[in-house]
């Protein structure tokens, strides 16, 4: 079944009106589904938790989703910060509700002028809408193009052990599909184990898809292999590239005015991962950085790196890179 991610900003209640509330971590996840069987469509709104405090819960939002609704109620640092965020990770469509508290204005002039500048192609509505015409018009931007003939990239984000099952790894397949007794390798450690059950939507499924939100049961796997951000793929597949030292062409942020230097600290975000590392040589743009701990990239580069200096305050995101080299 088609299933759409929606990156969503705004309140619980806002959510609640639109789905059902399924899940809650760092990260809540409300679902809607409509129709039944082969022609249902599901929209997935995941909300992030915890910002602004800590960023890294919605950069991971915006690694999985592919449109997002945002529930305006002030013009202020936090709202500049996030949507140049969504600017970066390359979420060009959307839907944005202007809804500011009772006795406060959000000037809409301003607002369409931000947009534009970020090049953001969304739908904004000056006041609250009926929540199906909202929905109607996120189903209009599912994206029909299939993703899955592409090589499995499962990035973790759970894991746990259940009695009578075993190991289970949690995740938003990116590309690709999953097959129950397939056999995976976690890229980080390089073990192997077999895929002994899927389950999408609390429904055992014999084939997980791109978009899905999949519990896999893996056998013949330690649980050490598994940690929030790693990564499952086919083995032999070579779909990813390890990093340990990286240079790339920075890509600044929109409306970031601060200067990075030689040995700042620098996280990437990029399929679930948040990696640090310290700048070793810039030369204006041209950067090259050595990590903490290893950066896996796609071999193909289809998706933005988004880099952030987490003490750049108000802006923390300083920009992005696809055309990134292992040193």
């Amino acid at each position: 079944m088609p299933v759409l991610n929606i990156a969503f900003i705004g309140s619980e209640n806002f959510a609640r009106n639109l789905a059902k509330k399924s899940d809650s971590r760092d990260i809540e996840s409300y679902v809607f589904k409509e129709g039944s069987g082969e022609n249902s469509r599901i929209l997935s709104f995941l909300r992030p938790l915890k910002y602004p405090d800590s960023l890294r819960p919605l950069l991971s939002v915006l690694n999985v989703t592919k449109v997002g609704v945002i529930e305006i109620s002030a013009l202020d640092s936090s709202l500049g910060e996030i949507l140049v965020s969504f600017a970066c990770a390359g979420i060009k469509k959307g839907i944005a509700v202007i809804n500011p508290e009772e006795g406060n204005w959000v000037d809409i002039e301003q607002i369409n002028m931000i947009f534009s500048q970020l090049k953001l192609d969304w739908q904004i509505y000056q006041s609250m809408p009926e929540n199906h015409e909202i929905r109607e018009l996120l189903f209009e931007m599912m994206n029909e193009n299939n993703i899955s003939e592409k090589s499995l990239i499962l990035p973790i984000d759970q894991h746990f052990v259940v009695q009578g099952i075993g190991l289970v790894g949690i995740g938003y397949v990116q590309s690709g599909q999953i097959k129950k007794h397939d056999t995976i390798e976690v890229i980080s450690s390089g073990e192997k184990g077999i895929v002994r059950s899927l389950q999408v939507m609390d429904d055992d499924v014999e084939v997980a898809y791109s978009g899905d939100r999949v519990g896999v049961a893996i056998r013949n796997l330690r649980e050490e292999a598994l940690h929030k951000g790693c990564i499952i793929v086919h083995p032999s597949s070579e779909v990813m590239v390890k990093h340990n030292h990286s240079s790339f062409l920075l890509n600044k942020a929109p409306f970031q005015k601060k200067l990075i230097k030689k040995d700042d600290i620098i996280h990437a975000s990029t399929d679930m991962q948040f990696v640090v590392g310290r700048i070793t040589n810039i030369s204006e743009n041209n950067i090259e950085i050595k990590w903490e701990n290893p950066l896996w990239v796609r071999s193909e580069q289809d998706n933005k790196i988004i880099l952030t200096q987490l003490d750049a305050k108000p802006m923390r995101i300083i920009g992005t890179t696809k055309n990134i080299v292992p040193e």
